[in-house]
């Protein structure tokens, strides 16, 4: 995953169908990149380990035993000589080849004779949702991942209990393994929530107490995310149903379990991201009736001032008329009079709107 969310780099993307090409058709749509692809083999049982990093699937492939669970985790896609050469390798269908060079796919769960295969997104939040691909398959005794090398995952914890021989990972099966890097995965989704839901709870205080056109427009970014992780979620969930209802031989009964607390887990975030998209949208309303409520009082202050002063000003006016013949002109105490009906109509106006609780 990107480190720093503030640098945008510029992508070169195709066309989300490839027009005119035949079903199968390896062509990546992501950003271009030059870097070499880097592919980490992870063989464990109970008693032996073993991890290294290669650029060279041959050279990967002769360090390969028989008698151990093996992950194959490949960080990048961009390089479709060497995702096509895996893909012959392990008998993938040319359609999941073009599924896992295709970066923007919908999660889905499909079932092969030889293979499954699962497309997620993996989640980080850092200041804003940050997403990419990841395509797992696995196959007998073998799990292989594809993901995008941006800088990290979320299978660190999964490294880790492999290293110290903690938990289950290293005392059950490839497809055990399978299910932890799904679960991985989701986990992340957790903290993506959480700190969402701070970020929620900070923008709904300040739009009660001070609502400010920075706030909207925080409050607009963090819907579009809100609406982003849901699009990603609903069809998470739909994946790991199929997954579960699967009747797949390269997933034990006994695995079979663990599935359907990822399902519960995922079911969980979609009540969380749907509370949250409500949430949102309340927030919304208060801060478009909290300006509408300003703008009414604004209204209504004007509106007494002018009520106040509409009768001094006719008053003022009659008076302001040159003709010669009236009689109050004439009179020594003519100003102090109009001066006094002119305050006695404000006070008898004042004392009314406060009676009618309008000021």
């Amino acid at each position: 995953m990107s480190k720093n969310p503030k640098k945008k780099s510029k992508k070169t993307i195709t066309p989300p169908h490839n027009i005119g090409a035949p079903p199968g058709t390896m062509i990546y749509n992501g950003e271009e990149k030059n870097q070499r692809i880097k592919i980490t083999l992870i063989e464990f049982n109970e008693t032996d380990y073993f991890e290294d990093d290669f650029y060279d699937l041959s050279d990967c492939l002769s360090h390969v035993k028989d008698n151990m669970v093996k992950w194959i985790n490949v960080e990048g896609v961009h390089n479709v000589d060497l995702i096509e050469k895996i893909g012959k390798l392990y008998y993938l269908h040319p359609l999941t080849l073009e599924d896992i060079v295709h970066i923007d796919q919908r999660p889905k769960f499909e079932d092969y004779d030889h293979y499954v295969l699962a497309i997620l997104k993996m989640i980080m939040y850092e200041q804003e949702v940050r997403a990419e691909q990841l395509s797992l398959v696995l196959v007998e005794n073998t799990v292989i991942s594809f993901q995008e090398p941006n800088g990290g995952d979320a299978f660190d914890i999964i490294r880790a209990r492999l290293r110290q021989n903690k938990g289950r990972v290293r005392k059950l099966g490839a497809d055990y393994l399978f299910y932890a890097l799904m679960d991985a995965v989701v986990d992340c989704y957790f903290n993506a929530i959480e700190k969402i839901g701070d970020k929620v709870e900070k923008i709904e205080e300040e739009i009660i107490n001070e609502p400010r056109r920075e706030s909207l427009i925080e409050l607009y970014n963090l819907k579009r995310e809100v609406i982003y992780l849901r699009k990603q979620v609903w069809p998470l969930r739909d994946m790991i149903s199929n997954l579960f209802r699967s009747e797949t031989a390269f997933i034990a009964p006994s695995t079979q379990l663990f599935f359907r607390d990822l399902q519960d887990h995922s079911t969980r975030i979609i009540d969380t991201v749907e509370t949250y998209r409500d949430l949102l949208s309340g927030i919304m309303d208060i801060y478009l009736s909290t300006n509408a409520n300003k703008m009414n009082e604004v209204m209504k202050v004007l509106t007494i001032i002018s009520s106040i002063f509409i009768p001094v000003t006719f008053i003022v006016g009659v008076y302001g008329m040159n003709f010669e013949f009236m009689p109050e002109l004439k009179s020594p105490y003519g100003y102090s009079v109009v001066w006094g009906i002119m305050l006695a109509i404000i006070i008898g106006q004042i004392i009314y709107f406060k009676k009618k609780k309008w000021m």
